[in-house]
């Protein structure tokens, strides 16, 4: 299948080699782009093949991809150079952040240039009293939360993977927290953005709310690096909370643990996280990161944040709705290691969950559907899974609705792999029959294209490509990527 246009051999993705495919004028354009980049940048440019490779592919989509070369600017001047002469080559463009991102947005389909954000690793400004600061596009959101620490602040989006901040505005990227504090989208106060012609313009600014003109800001949130590239980003910041408190509880049944995190959401409880791991996501959890004391049983991690009279008020709000549902094992992780120890097993699930199957692929879905639906698409998808005889361990930030399969298949296996793809498209078509979405907060990349006219229909989607043309209109920016190549009419 040739997804949005891109060049496919022998009917399929190639994982095992570096694929890029070019005509004979699209390589006399790429070659003369990376000699000027070689010129310009000296050593900040490669073409070595090992590092085309880890900048091919990114974490879901194992299929590789490898751009053409790949460079590391120090500034958005210097992207807006990189930028102008690509768009003057018709080279491709793809942006790189830290490549954790989980649906192919690093895949370079028609080879091309590499622009690694990575250096671009400044904490520019902090406005303790104001709760906001400016970032250069690389700043990881560890390295800003350390950055800003001392002041009493923390950034709260949390993904689990270590990512760069202009990676998750790209992604419209939310995680563990997003139930308290929301997503990149509402995060974001502003952007400094390089367009494909290599124009630097920035968007919103620092008050919490304007209505002058149009959302450029909303715009490029999500957009994947189809429009422009970030290079630095204004976000909100929030006072670390007075108290932080965590618990665990265990149920006899999936659907029992389901039914009451809609509970806890419905009551109105301000709970800071609240993420749901299945019974197979915790034999891998329990064995993966060593914890002990837990049963191979559907089970929620729970956090807490306010003054030590709220929090002691959530926990018992919370522990009377799971015991309602048949909850048991309820434990209390009050201090940090503590804490740290049932947060660091949740985010090392990808590679727990991996870890049940060596040498098989994997990929990840993202669902997102209305609370009252969630526990009717969890228990569908699973039920699916077990019908095609997939290993599709479940964790989700349930809390807003959020669930992932990570859905297990051997790459050598055309059979296995078929039903990974069918699992994953029924599960996005799944939640969107039930008022949801196929990305919560992955994004669309190449592995969810089809789904866009399903949730959009065919007129929004024309919107987009018309947004897309007027933007980038020859077509540099990360092509086969978040938005269909089939022309739908306005």
């Amino acid at each position: 299948m040739d997804i949005a246009g891109r060049r496919v051999v022998n009917g399929g993705m190639q994982s095992d080699s570096i694929l890029v495919r070019e005509s004979r004028s699209e390589a006399a354009g790429t070659a003369g782009v990376i000699a000027a980049l070689a010129a310009r940048f000296g050593d900040r440019m490669t073409t070595a093949a090992a590092v085309r490779e880890a900048h091919g592919r990114g974490e879901g989509l194992r299929d590789l991809f490898a751009p053409s070369a790949v460079v590391w600017p120090g500034s958005s001047a210097e992207v807006g150079e990189i930028l102008a002469l690509c768009n003057a080559a018709l080279v491709p463009v793809i942006p790189f952040g830290t490549g954790t991102s989980l649906e192919g947005q690093l895949q370079a389909l028609n080879g091309g240039i590499s622009v690694d954000l990575s250096r671009m690793d400044r904490v520019i400004e902090v406005n303790a009293g104001d709760m906001d600061c400016r970032v250069e596009a690389g700043v990881t959101r560890e390295a800003l939360n350390h950055a800003i620490r001392d002041a009493g602040l923390f950034f709260p989006l949390d993904p689990g993977a270590n990512a760069s901040l202009g990676g998750m505005a790209s992604t419209r990227a939310s995680g563990t927290n997003a139930v308290r504090y929301g997503t990149m989208r509402e995060v974001t106060l502003g952007l400094t953005v390089v367009t494909p012609q290599g124009r630097v313009i920035r968007t919103g600014g620092r008050a919490r709310k304007s209505a002058a003109g149009y959302d450029l800001t909303r715009l490029y949130i999500g957009s994947e690096g189809t429009l422009g590239i970030i290079t630095e980003l204004q976000l909100r910041l929030f006072g670390i909370p007075e108290t932080i408190s965590a618990a665990s509880v265990q149920f006899a049944s999936l659907g029992a643990a389901v039914e009451a995190v809609m509970a806890v959401m419905q009551m109105g409880i301000s709970v800071a996280r609240i993420e749901l791991l299945d019974a197979v996501q915790m034999r891998a959890c329990i064995a993966w990161s060593k914890l002990s004391g837990y049963a191979e049983a559907p089970t929620l991690f729970i956090e807490f944040h306010g003054s030590p009279a709220a929090v002691a008020e959530q926990i018992e709000q919370v522990r009377g709705v799971t015991d309602a549902f048949g909850g048991s094992a309820f434990a209390f992780a009050h201090a940090t290691e503590d804490r740290n120890r049932m947060w660091r097993a949740r985010h090392d699930a990808y590679h727990a969950a991996r870890g049940l199957a060596p040498g098989k692929d994997s990929f990840t879905t993202d669902a997102c559907v209305p609370i009252s639906r969630l526990a009717e698409c969890i228990a569908e998808s699973h039920a699916e899974a077990e019908s095609l005889g997939l290993t599709a361990p479940i964790v989700g930030h349930v809390g807003d609705g959020n669930f992932h399969m990570l859905v297990l298949f051997d790459p050598a296996d055309a059979d296995e792999r078929r039903r990974a793809d069918r699992l994953a498209t029924s599960v996005s078509e799944r939640a969107i029959r039930m008022g949801g979405t196929c990305t919560g907060e992955h994004g669309i990349g190449v592995h969810k294209l089809e789904a866009m006219v399903l949730e959009h229909g065919a007129g929004a989607v024309a919107v987009m490509q018309a947004v897309k043309a007027a933007l980038d209109p020859n077509g540099i920016m990360n092509p086969g990527k978040t938005v269909p190549s089939t022309v739908f009419p306005l």
